[in-house]
């Protein structure tokens, strides 16, 4: 669906009033000054990064305008100035942002400028990584869809008719994440616009190197078929234009027709940043036909011709507006900066804390002197009792539903996920609110971050460690630090569930994987690994009802084992984290552990006792935050103490507590610290392999005797 421009100066377009077609100049103009204004901050080092919106200003004033701010929702990437500024974002919060101030609406002087962010124009906090923001916008788009079939509308403040917008450069369109957001958007039918602001370059690379053509709109017509709505070669220069593609966009999404991708196209006569020099890479005559096309001189000719504006009329305009951007920029420049430690606010949610005595129920467990239910048992009905208890929480995962086609449910068991963690669950609870994903997991925890910023609570699984990768940035670069980066103006909480490490008998490279250590090196997201079927319930639940990221780690050998068992502590059973649990008591050495290395530590103790050796076993249940006073206050009573994991020995989670151990407490000690762990390799398929490489429980053993005879 081409849309030519319109450069006919004889007569304007009626779709449009005098005094809108005069607003979206001054929308224009705006942005471009303010750019200007910025750039000369830069220069006099008041302004410490500077990226600009150049040559983007007509279509992004005209999506201002064919999308409402406060109801619609955006997810902006970083050249988005005027589409913010049409939105309401003022020229003083923008500056604000520019010299790093505490009210910067955006971070609060956390984030470089032009990271856009507005809680009151729903305009979501915006990252540097390219293509991280468009699964996210399908998830919020997404929240309508769930928010209608569960009823929930009221309760979390969506509207039925709401749109999502989501901005790129049509470099970022090579991502996998944009062919995934894509992909996801028409299966879902979702309401979300895909605005593409193509002018030609990712930085120097040019579009014809980024995929086939150089025109991902021309790629994307076989989604046609599927509802999505491809405008393309729209004239991003001419807003007029711009606007009517637009407006046929956001009216497809907003009739629940599907999704829309609009290409514009549009000119960069700035260079990248001001880190970057065009010409390098482009010839003259390039930048010279970019000029021609410059919407602050052409449209403003065509507004002279129709008569919607005298010269004298648009000098006075572009006066007002420049006194506007200087008053701006000295009240911007006289705001009070970040206040020194102020850097540790917002890491994590101000009004709950997973860590207080309010998420403590442990003593209330009933009775526990036989288990009867494994860890998996104890999973399931955690989900039931808080699925339950709380319309916001989405299930959703690769294979965690019973069964994709709900026609077949009543003559299928159902899959319930690969270890049967959510068998019964959409059965139960529905599958607008138990449901399977693409095998993608950016998609799985991109979609979930949308939604939970629109107020749902998703605990999602991904199937594998092993395979978590994919999800990386999404996990690293947003999801934990949406809280800390928009000063508190965001929040995604949401449960990450995760089958983790070995000692599976044949599960090889590929499924037997550690690496907590990876993510308990990220602020902001809480990490949690249980050893039994009763902290799995307890620790479960507190995750769910936090406010908080969490990635909840499951030994999936301990799934079904019987000497983890536990039984059914009841719907209000929590375990707050940054609890440890002694787990035996003893005189000469400690051991600090977690996962599946608890048993077998407690299986060495046993057979230590019997050579005379006590030993006391701490297994921290939580990572991140892990119990700091608990580690204290054993290694104060034994003076010898024992660092094990199942990950490898070297750069290991227990590496960071065994230095700090000798950092704090070196003057307890009566021998240095030691460490249990794998073999510094990978975990082989052939079993006497793998049980050669992981720690068993006569490795402890050994570490034991050593331990005490120094």
């Amino acid at each position: 669906m081409p849309l030519a421009a319109r450069s006919d100066l004889s007569a304007p377009a009626a779709t449009l009033t005098r005094d809108q077609r005069v607003g979206l100049y001054r929308t224009i103009y705006a942005a471009r000054r303010i750019d200007d204004k910025e750039i000369t901050g830069k220069r006099q080092n008041k302004v410490f990064f500077q990226i600009n919106g150049v040559g983007h200003e007509a279509v992004q004033a005209a999506a201002a305008m064919a999308f409402r701010p406060g109801h619609d929702w955006f997810f902006f990437y970083y050249r988005d100035r005027a589409l913010a500024y049409g939105l309401g974002y003022t020229a003083k919060e923008m500056f604000l942002g520019s010299v790093g101030a505490a009210s910067d609406p955006a971070s609060g002087g956390r984030q470089m400028p032009s990271h856009w962010g507005h809680r009151d124009l729903n305009i979501f906090t915006t990252s540097s990584p390219t293509g991280s923001q468009f699964l996210q916008a399908v998830g919020a788009a997404e929240a309508a869809l769930r928010a209608e079939q569960g009823g929930l509308q009221d309760q979390l403040g969506i509207r039925s008719d709401e749109v999502v917008l989501v901005t790129t450069g049509e470099g970022t369109c090579s991502q996998g994440e944009f062919w995934e957001a894509v992909s996801n958007a028409a299966t879902l039918k979702v309401p979300v616009v895909f605005l593409v602001e193509d002018n030609g370059y990712a930085i120097s690379v040019p579009s014809e190197v980024q995929y086939p053509g150089g025109n991902v709109a021309a790629l994307l017509k076989g989604y046609e078929a599927h509802g999505l709505l491809v405008i393309d070669d729209v004239d991003g220069c001419d807003p007029i234009a711009s606007f009517q593609a637009l407006k046929a966009a956001a009216d497809h999404a907003r009739a629940r027709k599907g999704p829309a991708l609009v290409r514009a196209r549009v000119i960069r006569p700035y260079s990248h940043s001001l880190s970057d020099d065009e010409q390098l890479y482009k010839s003259k005559a390039q930048r010279e036909a970019e000029a021609q096309r410059d919407p602050v001189a052409t449209y403003a000719d065509q507004l002279v011709a129709w008569g919607d504006l005298s010269l004298e009329e648009l000098q006075a305009l572009k006066a007002d507006v420049q006194a506007e951007v200087d008053r701006a920029w000295e009240e911007a420049d006289a705001a009070p900066r970040p206040e020194s430690g102020s850097f540790y606010e917002h890491l994590y949610s101000p009004d709950a804390d997973p860590a207080s005595p309010d998420f403590d129920t442990e003593a209330a467990a009933g009775d526990q002197a036989t288990g009867a239910k494994t860890m998996i048992d104890l999973l399931n009905a955690t989900l039931k009792h808080e699925m339950a208890r709380d319309p916001r929480i989405l299930v959703f995962g690769e294979d965690v539903a019973d069964a994709s086609r709900e026609e077949i449910l009543a003559e299928v068991k159902g899959k319930g996920g690969v270890f049967k963690a959510t068998h019964g669950l959409q059965k139960q609870f529905g599958g607008h609110r138990v449901f399977n994903s693409p095998l993608a997991e950016a998609t799985i925890i991109g979609r979930a971050i949308g939604l939970a910023a629109r107020g749902f609570k998703p605990v999602v699984e991904i199937q594998f460690f092993d395979y978590i990768w994919p999800a990386m940035q999404q996990l690293r670069d947003e999801l934990a630090n949406i809280r800390w980066r928009s000063n508190g103006a965001f929040k995604a909480p949401m449960v990450v569930r995760v089958p983790i490490a070995g000692y599976l008998m044949g599960g090889a490279t590929y499924h037997s994987q550690c690496g907590e250590s990876t993510f308990t090196h990220i602020p902001g997201l809480r990490v949690i690994c249980p050893s039994t079927a009763l902290d799995a319930a307890g620790l479960l639940r507190t995750a769910i009802r936090c406010d908080d990221p969490v990635l909840f780690l499951e030994p999936k050998h301990l799934y079904r084992q019987t000497h983890n068992k536990g039984n059914d502590p009841g719907p209000d059973f929590m375990i707050p984290f940054g609890k440890a649990r002694t787990v035996r008591e003893g005189a000469d050495l400690s051991v600090i552990t977690f996962g599946n290395t608890v048993h077998r530590a407690v299986q060495a103790a046993r057979a230590a006792e019997k050579e005379g050796l006590s030993v006391e076993i701490l297994d921290l249940r939580s990572l991140n935050p892990y119990d700091w006073p608990a580690i204290e206050r054993t290694v104060k009573k034994t003076h010898r103490v024992i660092v094990a994991h199942e990950d490898t020995v070297s750069w290991g989670y227990g590496a960071e507590i065994a230095a700090r151990i000798a950092d704090e407490l070196f003057f307890h000690l009566d021998a240095p610290v030691r460490r249990v762990g794998a073999k510094d390799t990978w975990v082989a398929y052939y079993p006497a392999l793998e049980d050669e490489i992981l720690p068993q429980p006569q490795d402890f053993l050994e570490a034991y005797r050593k331990l005490a005879a120094i």
